[in-house]
This record gives C-alpha cells, sequence and structure tokens, in this order.
C-alpha cells in the first residue's frame, strides 16, 4: 500500500492508540500490537494487513540489520557477564572512592565518548555502568535516563556520524548547495544552532551533578532507590530478559580486565571510528560481530568449554529479545504510519505558518510532533528537510546565512527532541534495554527532563528568527 493523501485524521489513529495505551497500560509489547491491528482495520485493509504490515516491515534489509545488530551486542554483553568483565570493571571504578554522583558523571562522560552510534552508545553504557549504579542505588530508570540522553543528542552533534552524513545527503541539491563537501559544512555550520541537543547533554551533567535537583516522576524514583532499595518499582518489567542479567562469571578461569573488556570494547570503536573514515559508515553490526568473535576465541583460550561459550552466546540472545520484539513492532507501525502519510497530515495543516520569523521554532516543534508519532529521527528527517530547508533558501534569497543554519539545526533537534518523549522510539528503547529499565517508566521519568529543555529551545528559535 502506497502512501496516499485522503486518510486525513484518521493516519494519527495508530500513533496515538500506541502512546495513548504505552502510558495506560505501561505495557509497550500490548501497545505497539493494538496500535498496528487498530491501524491496518481503519486504513482498510482488515485483519489480514496485520501479518501482511509484518512481514513488510520486517522483511527488508534496515530490519535485518538491526536484528543482527542486537544479537550482536546481546551476544557480547553475555560475553561481558560469563567472564566476569563487567564485574570486575565495576570493582574497578567502585575503588577508586566512588559516590553517586561521581557514577552518574562517569556513565556521562562514557555515553558522550560512544559517540559514532546510538545504537551502541545506550547498550554500552547501561550495561558496563548498571552493576555500579546498582550498587549506589541509582535508579534503573536515571540510568535510562543518562543513556538516552547521551545517545542521540551527541550524534547529532558530531560530523563523523551516520546522523550527520544522513542530515548533510538530504540537503544536498538544496539551493546552492550542491555537493557532499557543501552540505556537510553547512551541517557544521549548524551545529552552535542546535539548541535542544546541546541543552540535552548539558542538562544530564547539571542532573548529576544536582545543581539541578532531580523533579517530577524522576525525583520519586530516586527516592525509592535511595530509601528502600528499590531500583525498579513494583510491578516493573525491565526492557531486559533475566537470561541476560542474571548470568553469573563462569568459575574456574582466570579472566582479565583488559582481554574480556577493554580490548572488545577498543575493537568496537576501532573498527566503527575506522570503518566511517573510510566508507563514511560506521558499521557498528559488523564492529560486533568482530568483537563478539575475538571474545569467544579469549575466552575459549582462557579454558571456557565450547559449549559454555555457545551456551552465553544463546543466553544474550535470549536475553536481547525483549528489545526486538518492540523495535519489530515499531518498525512495523513506522511502516503504517508511512502508509496512512501520517507525517504528510501534520505538516499540510501546519506549513502554512511559516514565515521568517517564525520558521526555526515552528520547525522544530513541527518535527518533533513527526518524530514523537513516528518514533524515528531518521524518517522524520526525511520528511522535514526537504520541505523547511527549501524554505529557509527562499526567505534568504538562495544564500546560505543564518536562518537555514538555524533551520538545519531546529530539524535535527526536534528529532531527538520528538525521540526523548516517545514510547515509540527506537533510540529510548534501546537505552531502557541498556539500563534494564521499565520502558514505560523511562519514558515518564525522562519527558519532564525533555519537556524543559524543549520549551527552553522554543524560547531560544522565538529569539533568534527575531534577528532575521
Amino acid at each position: 500500500m502506497d502512501p496516499v493523501e485522503n486518510f486525513g485524521v484518521i493516519s494519527l489513529i495508530p500513533a496515538s492508540v500506541a502512546i495513548l495505551l504505552a502510558f495506560i497500560t505501561r505495557n509497550t509489547i500490548f501497545s505497539l500490537a493494538m496500535a498496528c491491528l487498530i491501524g491496518v482495520i481503519v486504513s482498510g485493509q482488515g485483519l489480514i494487513g496485520f501479518p501482511n504490515l509484518l512481514k513488510n516491515a520486517l522483511g527488508n534489509t534496515d530490519f535485518s540489520w538491526v536484528l543482527l545488530l542486537e544479537f550482536f551486542i546481546g551476544i557480547s554483553i553475555a560475553f561481558f557477564q560469563r567472564t566476569g568483565a563487567i564485574r570486575n570493571f565495576s570493582l574497578f571504578i567502585a575503588s577508586k572512592k566512588m559516590t553517586r554522583i561521581r557514577v552518574q558523571l562517569i556513565a556521562w562522560f562514557m555515553g558522550m565518548f560512544v559517540y559514532f552510534s546510538d545504537y551502541f552508545s545506550p547498550l554500552f553504557v547501561g550495561s558496563t555502568m548498571r552493576d555500579l549504579s546498582d550498587r549506589f542505588r541509582i535508579s534503573r530508570e536515571k540510568l535510562a535516563y543518562i543513556c538516552d540522553s547521551t545517545s542521540a543528542p551527541v550524534s547529532i552533534l558530531v560530523p563523523i556520524t551516520g546522523w550527520a552524513v544522513l542530515v548533510a545527503t538530504l540537503m544536498i541539491g538544496m539551493g546552492p548547495v550542491q555537493d557532499a563537501g557543501e552540505a556537510m559544512m553547512l551541517f557544521i555550520y549548524s551545529i552552535p544552532y542546535n539548541i535542544y541537543s546541546i541543552l540535552a547533554v548539558i542538562m544530564v551533567g547539571l542532573i548529576a551533578t544536582k545543581v539541578i535537583p532531580d523533579f517530577g516522576p524522576m525525583r520519586e524514583a530516586e527516592q525509592r532507590a535511595i530509601n528502600e532499595n528499590k531500583l525498579l518499582r513494583d510491578g516493573a518489567n525491565p526492557l531486559m530478559g533475566v537470561e541476560l542479567t542474571n548470568i553469573e562469571p563462569y568459575e574456574g578461569i582466570q579472566t582479565s580486565l583488559f582481554w574480556n573488556f577493554v580490548f572488545p570494547v577498543l575493537i568496537v570503536i576501532c573498527f566503527a571510528v575506522g570503518s566511517f573514515m573510510i566508507t563514511s559508515s560506521a558499521k557498528p553490526m559488523e564492529a560486533f560481530l568482530l568483537s563478539s568473535s575475538v571474545a569467544g576465541i579469549i575466552m575459549r583460550i582462557q579454558g571456557v568449554p565450547l559449549n559454555e561459550i555457545i551456551n552465553t552466546a544463546m543466553m544474550g540472545i535470549k536475553g536481547i529479545m525483549p528489545a526486538i520484539i518492540i523495535l519489530a513492532l515499531a518498525y512495523s507501525l513506522n511502516d503504517l504510519s508511512a502508509m496512512l502519510n501520517t507525517a504528510g497530515f501534520i505538516i499540510d495543516n501546519t506549513e502554512s505558518w511559516l514565515t521568517p520569523k517564525l520558521l526555526p521554532m515552528l520547525a522544530f516543534l513541527i518535527t518533533a510532533i513527526v518524530a514523537f508519532s513516528t518514533g524515528t529521527s531518521w524518517g522524520t528527517y526525511a520528511i522535514m528537510i526537504p520541505i523547511a530547508v527549501p524554505l529557509a533558501f527562499n526567505f534568504s534569497g538562495n544564500e546560505i546565512t543564518h536562518i537555514v543554519y538555524a533551520t538545519v539545526a531546529a530539524i535535527a533537534g526536534g528529532g531527538v527532541f520528538g525521540d526523548h518523549c516517545s514510547p515509540l522510539s527506537d533510540t529510548s528503547i534501546l537505552a531502557s534495554t541498556g539500563a534494564a529499565s521499565d520502558h514505560i517508566d523511562h519514558i515518564k521519568t525522562q519527558m519532564p527532563y525533555a519537556l524543559t529543555v524543549g520549551l527552553i529551545s522554543v524560547l531560544i528559535y522565538l529569539l533568534i528568527g527575531n534577528t532575521f
């Protein structure tokens, strides 16, 4: 089914159902499944449309890539657990006179360091820091927030990531931008105008150091963790299977913090950064495939039986399945939203408001709404950049001026803002997975922080717009 123009307000139903049910039931899988089912019915496809939707949405290269990436990440985490690497890392850090503030700051810095992949960052930071944060009674919601707000916001601010390449590529041919080099320079000069992403990263540091005290649901979660030693609320459904979180270190072997943890991580980082510099693609899936294979070989050399290595790998795959199921349904819902042209309906009813003074602010808000409704920043960029950036060039007389920089940055930050507030967001799902947090609890505790930064961003874009 191709996108059409005549579904109107009906196109909003699937995403609205998913978001509403997610907050009511706190069950992400049920909410997404019901949204997909209702969506195919209101679109006229009937019940038979549901399996067809799943088949079409999941039977493509993009989802296969995500599936394999998740598998190899799950295997890597399982190997870290089985060799005691994460425990050893936690003990090493804990020996350095740690406090709750220092642990949160380490997670913050780690998230900013692992900037090359928004998929890798939240899973790596969450799984690496979870044991240590548990020791210091940091709620899983807080850890998920740190993971989430140092993944996509950092990735969109660094010009050597897939995010930068995507945004730059979408701008080629617009106005005076004629090639990839000019598009990338436009992106680089727009970075200081990406108010939301910059402030979102800074906000994490301010919250971690208590310069800004926790507020809203996050404050309740932190008080629960500190006073009751409950890292999760009663009845929570952490988004990582016990198969992965409860893996005990293998007895009887001598492991090494360097060979079992640092070296595999370095392989991922070096391979991802190196492949990006050579091919303009970080290739995190291939990086984790190589890293997990090397980690398995090291385990065998250290004396871990082959069957034990295979069983550990399978436990890693099983443990990551809750996230994979949610991602599968989110992909299906995104595909359904595309078929119903949800984004087109939103844009058709808002683009007439655009004026030079309001363009950056409205571009930010509209992008956020589309990202919130669809759960994808990248898909939103593909929709919004071809619409808003040519408008900016029209207002600037086809010259690259501050209004163009601000509009590009507003779109980039708006996509991240919408993702941070949406239970459909793949990066937020991965943050919940890495932290082993209940996904809806993560969104509910993160949303007030995201809305605060989003409101400040709106006001700044209004000020910027009035300078044109």
